[in-house]
């Protein structure tokens, strides 16, 4: 009987260790989610918390860390497309 309560339990912590990456907010600036990504990198380096926690810690970073590639990845497409339109661009000094 004790095993199931124990089972439960950390059924319960491993809900809880998946529930930061859902609720990342996927319209979160590249700043925003940069800056909090630092201080999940800055909390795991310090330490001194659980196994539940660190994972759930890992797994906000992870979600940041893709909000913040989407970001990039935008960026770098529009400055591709700007660059590929603009008559200085990279087109141009190679012609």
């Amino acid at each position: 009987m004790a095993k199931a309560k124990t089972d439960g339990a950390a059924d319960a912590e491993q809900g809880a260790a998946a529930a930061p990456v859902e609720s990342v907010d996927s319209t979160l600036g590249y700043e925003q989610a940069r800056d909090e990504l630092i201080e999940v990198v800055r909390s795991l380096e310090a330490g001194g918390t659980t196994l539940e926690e660190s994972l759930a810690l890992w797994e906000r970073g992870e979600a940041l860390a893709k909000v913040c590639r989407r970001w990039l990845d935008g960026a770098r497409a529009r400055l591709d497309a700007a660059l590929a339109e603009s008559p200085d661009g990279p087109e141009a000094e190679r012609a």
